[in-house]
């Protein structure tokens, strides 16, 4: 049976190997401890919302989401910034089930929406997030800086 829920303690080892297939699939390192510190460390001060899909007992996925503001809305925006679903359960439904959970947190606290970005050759993110209501929010340029 599929199932999506909170993420707890209980489920960071599975939560961070996870998390560790994700970063990988970005060209990073593979750092399992580290990837369990950081998912640890957001659990417990509650920092971010952290939303699991499972399948028999399984973790088959994960979606994170970090608290924005803004000020002229007053209100708060969840960055949805991490959303991963091991290559063995994707085409199955369940990045749109963690989705729905994201909307569901973004209605439950009276939020403003969900803002996300995703790369122009991501075709998956593309096609997805378009399908679960999404829309393409051009009207502004992007910009980066980074403290090297």
């Amino acid at each position: 049976m599929n199932s999506t829920r909170k993420a707890t303690i209980q489920d960071l080892f599975q939560l961070a190997e996870l998390f560790d297939q994700y970063r990988i699939f970005y060209n990073k390192e593979s750092d399992i401890p580290a990837a369990e510190s950081f998912l640890k460390e957001r659990i417990e001060k509650a920092d971010s919302e952290i939303f699991v899909a499972e399948s028999e007992g399984n973790l088959t996925g994960f979606v994170q989401l970090y608290p924005l503001f803004s000020s002229t809305k007053m209100k708060r925006y969840w960055l949805l910034n991490d959303l991963f679903v091991n290559g063995n359960y994707r085409g199955k439904g369940f990045s749109k089930e963690l989705i729905e959970e994201a909307k569901e947190l973004a209605k439950s606290t009276n939020a403003a929406g969900i803002l996300l970005e995703t790369g122009k050759s991501n075709d998956v993110g593309n096609e997805l997030y378009p399908s679960c209501g999404f829309e393409i929010y051009d009207e502004v340029n992007f910009y980066e800086w980074t403290n090297r």
